[in-house]
């Protein structure tokens, strides 16, 4: 992705130097688990690390404060242009269509945060919280997504996911997920996640929208790093790495079909309005 020498967005929080205290310990089964069961964890990703965090009891460890590598630092600017694009995208489409766009923040940490959503851990996947408007990003996860969910990897990859959660806090300002959490009460267990579903697949979609919107910064294989990163963490490529058995009433986030149809309409179209997930999900 060609993102060097563009805007940098004021409203990255970068806590990765800070001293964590006490840090959740990922590694292992456990963690291998929750990560799978809460990638790209949308608007809940904070409940699976508080569960985390309390199947592993004691097994906690104090992370003293380091200096940024280089490499971190350079990772840092990249999400900090990635996030202004999305910003200068949604503010534009906002005000075409008579709104205005409010920005959220991003989030850098490590190991474990505090948000207004409550604790997560790294193992939650990048979620947005609407309780204070933030997106939160481990940017280790990334690792986590090539190295075991078998994803090409690759920088665009992260934009597609920076994009994704900043999906759902357009959902937040439209007022969409409250109104599908509305729906929700009193749905049987199989009909609320059709629900979720489609609000992740419709965070998907807006991906697409916004790299359809951005296409002068696109570079050879890009889009094929997105599908492979949205195919990778697709609930039924999850399930079947987990137990061999695919369970489709209990997806919450769409299988991988699904969400690469959904980032590939965004993008061929741009158009808000073909975000139907909803009606074509029921």
């Amino acid at each position: 992705m060609k993102w060097r020498g563009t805007r940098q967005s004021d409203n990255v929080e970068d806590r990765r130097g800070l001293s964590g205290g006490k840090v959740a310990v990922g590694g292992g089964v456990i963690g291998i688990i929750i990560l799978l069961l809460n990638v790209f964890g949308g608007e809940t990703g904070q409940t699976v690390g508080n569960v985390l965090q309390q199947m592993q009891g004691g097994q906690q460890q104090t992370e003293a404060a380091a200096p940024l590598s280089k490499e971190e630092e350079e990772m840092g600017n990249f999400v900090k242009s990635v996030l202004a694009k999305t910003e200068d995208t949604w503010s534009k489409i906002f005000t075409e269509n008579g709104m205005t766009y409010e920005k959220p923040k991003l989030v850098l940490f490590k190991g474990s945060v505090q948000t207004a959503c409550g604790g997560a851990s790294s193992a939650s996947g990048p979620f947005y919280c609407p309780g204070d408007q933030k997106v939160y990003m481990d940017l280790e996860f990334f690792e986590e997504l090539k190295t075991k969910f078998g994803a090409k990897g690759g920088d665009f990859a992260i934009a597609y996911v920076i994009a994704h959660e900043i999906g759902h806090h357009i959902q937040t300002l439209l007022g969409t997920s409250e109104k599908m959490r509305e729906e929700q009460q009193g749905k049987s267990e199989a009909e609320a996640n059709k629900l979720s579903v489609a609000l992740e697949l419709q965070a998907d979609f807006y991906a697409g929208v916004w790299a359809h919107d951005n296409q002068q910064y696109i570079e050879a294989g890009d889009i094929e790093e997105a599908l492979s990163a949205a195919n990778a963490v697709g609930d039924d490529a999850i399930q079947s790495k987990m137990s061999g058995e695919v369970v489709p009433d209990s997806f919450t986030h769409g299988s991988s079909e699904q969400r690469m149809y959904w980032f590939k309409k965004g993008f061929s179209s741009g158009d808000i309005k073909q975000g139907t997930t909803f009606e074509e999900i029921r």
